[in-house]
């Protein structure tokens, strides 16, 4: 193992290829704590040596106000990882959420720690409000009250494309990209609600953190989240033998791209327009890259692209493909979203 995880130059295919032929078990989880690190590339110094040498995988983010991880670890040195994680201070108390599914492709294939100037990135001035003033937290069978309760607004604090492939009965799902435009869209877009009962919710809990103190500052009194999330809803509900109130995947940002919460197919392949689906692909041509959702029948027609142009152009020599990059993606936005492609 050692410290080639986190200094690994090879191709992108190569490094997945090593990683699922390794032949190593790993456990997917994710964790955030808001914490004041003085010396953040200090703190990623140390975790790329301490985890690297451990051969963890994932996608970390390290700033001043804290640490937000998303990563597999090997279940032969799960032990040490944990027996780190509270040996730290900082660390101690973080509670893991770990994956509800692995699903067929594994979550991470490098290690990757990244100093931030924030662990969410959000667009708020945190000198502006009490970011501490945070609304309280909903347990999975208190969320599912307030999904039967008329009188109160459930909001969904992620993008569109994650809320497209699933969400809780009657949520608001606001029709933006970013968490930053989401923050500007609930508080003038919702107000007509700020006297209601409100419970926010999330993947694993972290946007939620920050989102209910910021509508509290925007004048709703009465905001509650749900606490770790999507992720720790559905092991609430089945641990508890709770009814299951959310519809659909919860999009994951890593390789899975979804995780399967609800039974229910609520998304349409956006290559035809016809099909359900909420499995979701990158486009095999790289330049485009862009994330769609797909049905079976276009996969296999389109060969995993997102278009036949982009089929085409991933022909062309590897020059000719990294000038379409900005055009393609900046279209495939608006395409997806309007028309088939063909």
């Amino acid at each position: 193992m050692g410290k080639k995880q986190h200094n690994d130059l090879r191709p992108r295919e190569e490094q997945k290829a090593a990683v699922l032929h390794d032949g190593v078990s790993r456990r997917t989880l994710s964790f955030y704590k808001y914490v004041r690190f003085t010396d953040p590339e200090a703190i990623r110094s140390e975790l790329l040596d301490r985890w690297g040498k451990l051969g963890c995988l994932g996608r970390i983010y390290v700033a001043h106000e804290g640490i937000n991880a998303q990563m597999n670890v090997p279940v032969q040195h799960w032990d040490q990882f944990d027996a780190f994680m509270k040996s730290r201070p900082e660390f101690r108390d973080v509670p893991y959420k770990f994956a509800v599914e692995e699903g067929k492709a594994l979550s991470f294939y490098k290690l990757a720690i990244k100093v931030r100037s924030k662990i969410v990135a959000d667009g708020l001035d945190d000198s502006s409000f009490d970011v501490t003033n945070t609304g309280a937290y909903l347990t999975a069978k208190e969320m599912n009250e307030y999904v039967d309760d008329p009188e109160a607004v459930i909001i969904d604090m992620r993008n569109n494309y994650e809320s497209e492939v699933g969400h809780f009965e009657n949520a608001v799902t606001p029709d933006v990209e970013t968490f930053r435009d989401e923050l500007k869209y609930v508080p003038e877009k919702l107000r007509i609600h700020r006297n209601k009962k409100i419970a926010l919710y999330c993947t694993g809990g972290i946007r939620c953190e920050k989102a209910s103190a910021w509508l509290k500052h925007n004048g709703f009194e009465n905001v509650r989240h749900l606490k770790g999330g999507i992720i720790n809803y559905k092991h609430q509900v089945e641990r508890e033998g709770l009814e299951n109130r959310f519809k659909g995947k919860n999009f994951v940002f890593d390789e899975r791209l979804g995780e399967r919460i609800g039974a229910e197919v609520i998304a349409t392949c956006h290559l035809c327009k016809r099909n359900k689906s909420d499995t979701h692909y990158h486009c095999k041509f790289q330049p485009c890259h862009a994330l769609f959702i797909g049905c079976d029948q276009c996969i296999e027609k389109k060969g995993g692209y997102c278009s036949y142009q982009c089929k085409t152009l991933d022909r062309l020599p590897e020059g000719l493909k990294k000038r379409y990059s900005r055009f393609i993606s900046k279209r495939r936005k608006k395409e997806f979203k309007k028309t088939p492609l063909r």
